[in-house]
């Protein structure tokens, strides 16, 4: 007779007379005085090991469970209570299978019992199924033989894959009948019960949810979960003692194999993923902390690549500040060739969906001059997203510049990586540059310049401007180059503002988007606000102009003084030509009579951006 609950089950006895002992088993370090008689009449092992009649000693080191399982297994030969339960099901399962407590020797013994408890009990229940599993992890191999480790994954898989179904009709149903409760319940409520199990089974229970159906979010709710107890105390420390070298080799070993394991149970990912960006960030930070040169660490790193370049819009500055391996050769603070690649990603795929566009739009218009390109106004997802980037380059970039052993020819590469029209405005990138020129004082004359070439000077704002014109970590080409469009900028913009009535109704108001409503025309704004607006501005572009002749009177006089140094020194006549003939172009080139007029057109095209809203940007 038996009862039975949710969590144990109570097994009643008749008690036995009590006899001399006349067997010993030891079961590792436990010896048990026992009788021969109670034993063979439940176990076929000890039957088999007891066929002389003087043998008096046996030895089971190799019972599942060791002395607590055979304690219970030969109480239960005696007739002694028992509960089975969930902390101790697995264990009596797989000894009541070692023992050979079967059906064959008496009835109602053990392995029924407890297999009775398994089907009735664990397998119903998601949270029994994951407690019970992790009892198995000490008994493998023998939980594996019996089939019991397989049995709890697919319990558990089936189970939450039904709760998922449920969920879904209920919410269904809510919709239908307008009611708004919805299910109080999370999907990934057990989560954090299965971080208990160890790396294999927890790998098994991902894959078997993930072939069963479960939502992708629910998935990587789950693996976050576990990441986070997992490697919890296995950050790795930058030891000094030769003792703790091995611990943290190790500890590096370790929290490597659970880094790769996760990447590759990650879901299948594409532009949108469940997966959060800074989750992915942190698992290429610790992969390049402890990474080696094996090949399945150079798959992990280049997946985790991929999966961050697929989203690198959604990023922020602290996600792609990627540390370098402090065993590497690198020297250098972060590792810039993994964000080369990061970034290249991302560009790709933006010409791949150019790619794609194009061909949509050939396939509906016909006629490529017929093909409406909106994808990349201002506003559109695409547009943004790039811009988004563009501004996280510039960030990293200044971020980085702060490293003395980073190499301009890696600042350049990355600097020089997006296109041109991803940047609006050349303040961040001209911030950056000029951040790591205050680092690095000492580069070279034609380092100098090539990284002041990445910097279009004709999208650098009017604060900008007058930085970069008083900036002497710059090259005297770049601040003649900033001057010269500035003062085309101001030139053209004075010419436009004479004529008001003509700057307002001409047919090319649509170069002035800021000025151009968005959608009432240009008849939104009264020609007196407009002619009014307009002079405020030729009265602050009048003052522009006046700093900017100081500026060249500033120039003319050390021109002179270091005219009249050369002549005291009485360096080479060849020498004193060139400079001079230099300075002279200088002199000539802001000139507003000298300007050619082969640059009025281009000049017309610079004037747009004085009109549009002025941007703050911090320069250093």
């Amino acid at each position: 007779m038996e009862s039975t609950s949710s969590s144990y089950m109570i097994i009643k006895f008749k008690p036995i007379s009590e006899v001399s002992s006349d067997l010993t088993v030891q079961v590792g370090s436990s010896s048990f005085c026992l009788h021969k008689f109670p034993l063979v009449s439940r176990s076929g092992k000890i039957r088999k090991l007891l066929t002389d009649s003087k043998t008096s000693s046996i030895c089971l080191s190799s019972v599942p469970g060791g002395s607590e399982a055979f304690e219970l297994a030969a109480k239960f030969c005696y007739g002694i209570n028992i509960d089975i339960n969930l902390l101790n099901v697995a264990k009596l399962r797989c000894a009541s299978h070692y023992l050979e407590m079967t059906e064959d020797f008496s009835e109602d013994n053990l392995a029924i019992k407890t297999e009775n408890f398994f089907k009735e009990t664990v397998l119903p229940s998601i949270s029994n199924s994951i407690l019970v599993l992790h009892h198995c992890e000490a008994l493998v191999p023998v939980s594996e033989d019996l089939n019991l480790v397989n049995r709890l994954v697919i319990a558990i898989a089936n189970n939450a894959c039904k709760e998922q179904l449920t969920s879904g009709l209920l919410k269904l149903d809510y919709t239908f009948s307008g009611t708004n409760m919805e299910p109080e319940t999370p999907l990934d409520w057990w989560g954090k019960s299965v971080a208990v199990l160890n790396l294999d089974f927890f790998q098994r229970v991902v894959s078997a949810v993930r072939s069963k159906g479960l939502r992708q979010d629910v998935i990587s709710k789950i693996l976050i979960s576990y990441t986070n107890k997992s490697l919890q105390g296995l950050i790795v420390r930058d030891t000094k003692l030769e003792k703790e070298r091995v611990v943290d080799f190790e500890s590096k070993k370790k929290q490597r194999l659970i880094v790769e394991t996760i990447v590759r149970l990650l879901p299948t990912q594409g532009r949108k993923s469940s997966v959060p960006m800074a989750f992915l960030s942190s698992l290429l930070k610790m992969e390049m902390t402890t990474s080696s040169s094996s090949a399945s660490s150079g798959s992990c790193r280049s997946d985790l690549e991929r999966r961050i370049g697929l989203q690198l819009d959604q990023a922020i500055l602290e996600d792609v500040l990627i540390p370098t391996n402090p065993n590497g050769a690198n020297n250098t603070m972060y590792d810039i060739d993994s964000i080369l690649r990061i970034f290249s990603i991302f560009l790709n795929l933006e010409e791949d969906d150019d790619e794609e566009e194009d061909r949509h739009h050939r396939n509906r218009f016909g006629d490529e001059t017929e093909m409406i390109f909106d994808f990349d106004s201002p506003g559109s997802p695409k547009q943004s997203s790039i811009l988004k980037v563009s501004k996280l380059m510039d960030n990293y970039l200044a971020e980085i510049a702060l490293d003395t052993n980073l190499t301009t020819s890696k600042f350049i590469a990355l600097a020089e990586l997006l296109p041109d029209h991803a940047r609006i405005i050349s303040d961040g990138l001209y911030r950056a540059v000029d951040i790591y020129l205050k680092v690095h004082p000492n580069i070279k004359d034609s380092e100098r310049y090539r990284l002041c070439k990445t910097i279009d000077s004709q999208k650098l704002s009017q604060e900008a401007c007058s930085h970069a014109a008083q900036n002497e970590r710059l090259p005297v080409q770049m601040a003649v180059q900033v001057l010269y469009f500035e003062q085309i900028r101001l030139r053209n913009a004075m010419s436009s503002s004479i004529s008001p009535t003509q700057f307002l109704f001409s047919g090319n108001y649509h170069q002035f988007p800021q000025r151009a409503g968005s959608g009432a025309g240009s008849g939104a704004i009264s020609p007196r606000d407009n002619y009014a607006s307009v002079r405020r501005e030729n009265r602050e572009l009048k003052l522009e102009v006046a700093r900017m002749r100081m500026r060249l009177t500033d120039l003319e006089k050390d021109h002179i003084s270091i005219r009249q140094e050369l002549v005291k020194t009485n360096p080479g006549a060849k020498l004193f030509k060139s400079f001079a003939k230099k300075i002279s172009k200088l002199n000539s080139l802001f000139s507003f009579s000298s300007l050619k007029p082969s640059l009025k057109g281009k000049a017309s095209t610079d004037s747009r951006f004085l009109f549009q809203r002025k941007r703050r940007h911090s320069v250093s």
